[in-house]
């Protein structure tokens, strides 16, 4: 028979997650630079059109 046996050591029981924090909402200096953004990005699809008036424009 062996002098000592080892324990067996159960991992520790898992914890229900903790709650999640409601999401902040943007702040307005956020809200103005997407809305500046998504003006830019259009302003740019729309040079980009002009310059190649041989292709049909995207629908």
């Amino acid at each position: 028979m062996p002098a000592f046996t080892f324990e067996k050591i159960s991992p520790p029981a898992r914890r229900a997650p903790a709650a999640t924090r409601p999401k902040k909402p943007r702040g307005l200096i956020s809200q103005m630079i997407d809305r500046i953004a998504e003006r830019r990005a259009k302003r740019a699809l729309q040079g980009e059109r002009a310059a190649r008036p041989d292709e049909k424009p995207a629908e």
